[in-house]
């Protein structure tokens, strides 16, 4: 048997009537607790699942490619990389 042990915390927000009103009425529908409403939602609007996040960022992948006012990728990353130690030692 697995057992996961999650830590809570404790956070307090404010509603308007509306709302209150709303979550209210879907909890007892439900038969769960607004927390228990608020929680789920949460985590469905902002917490990413593993294949969320890779599909996120392969989405981003090559999203510059097409960039004409951007210098040479190789030559910007070679200039940054200015190895000296081939100089340092007497090497060059």
């Amino acid at each position: 048997m697995r057992c996961t042990i999650y830590i809570m915390r404790r956070t307090q927000i404010y509603l308007d009537e509306d709302l209150w009103t709303a979550l209210h009425a879907r909890a007892k529908t439900e038969k769960t607790t607004i927390s228990e409403l608020l929680r789920k939602a949460a985590r469905e609007r902002y917490q990413y699942t593993p294949e969320q996040r890779r599909a996120d960022m392969m989405a981003a992948v090559g999203v510059w490619k097409n960039r004409t006012d951007l210098p040479d990728t190789e030559i910007y990353v070679r200039s940054l990389r200015k190895d000296t130690r081939r100089q340092r030692m007497g090497l060059n």
